[in-house]
């Protein structure tokens, strides 16, 4: 509705200035020709000339005002943040060779995904096991996911996702998560083990994926 009157405030004022104008040019018109005009009647006439040069202005920049005004900037900034968390989706590396971390970036810094790796434990080791993220978040570029447990390990992870060497988008390595990596192991009197470490795990190019090796 504000736009409507808008459009018909600018139409009024206009068709003022043109009708003042145009009072303006019978008037000389009138004086050209040899009729009389006296004193009062030309102050009128100044007066409405200048009454339209300045209604003319203003319509004219408020229009040039309307026209470049930006628009839309917040929602580009919006888009461009959302871009920019989505990129970060991916394989990553993980602990050994053959195993990787799957970081998958949904909407409000909402994150999913897995580790696969091979299994250490003396019924599983040489399995390749897959767990999936218990809970994942992402706030900027600072990265956190748990996993659920599997044969009695988690993983926790917290740090942040940074540009690697990767000179473009897909290269191998274009962005790395770096941060600490906790293992938790619980035995069977279900006493807990922690150890954590210093982890930078990179991207994998986006035309190849991990090829997995069989331990012996």
């Amino acid at each position: 509705m504000d736009d409507v009157h808008g459009g018909e405030g600018d139409e009024e004022v206009g068709d003022r200035s043109w009708v003042a104008a145009g009072t303006a040019a019978l008037l000389s018109s009138r004086l050209r020709c040899g009729s009389r005009i006296g004193p009062g009647v030309m102050k009128k006439v100044h007066f409405i000339s200048m009454v339209a040069l300045v209604l003319g202005s203003f319509v004219s920049s408020g229009l040039y005002g309307q026209e470049t005004k930006p628009s839309g900037d917040a929602t580009a900034k919006s888009q461009a943040e959302a871009k920019s968390g989505q990129a970060y989706s991916g394989m990553y590396t993980f602990l050994k060779e053959g195993e990787f971390v799957q970081v998958t970036v949904e909407d409000t810094g909402h994150l999913t995904g897995f580790v696969s790796r091979f299994g250490d434990g003396e019924s599983d080791k040489g399995a390749f096991l897959d767990q999936f993220f218990k809970t994942g978040k992402l706030d900027g570029n600072k990265l956190s996911f748990t996993t659920e447990v599997v044969h009695g390990v988690t993983f926790d992870f917290k740090g942040t996702v940074e540009r690697g060497d990767g000179k473009n988008p897909g290269d191998e390595g274009y962005f790395v998560l770096k941060g600490v990596l906790t293992e938790n192991e619980s035995d069977m009197n279900k006493k807990v083990t922690s150890h954590s470490r210093e982890v930078v795990f990179k991207m994998f190019p986006q035309d190849a994926a991990p090829a997995p090796t069989v331990r012996k």
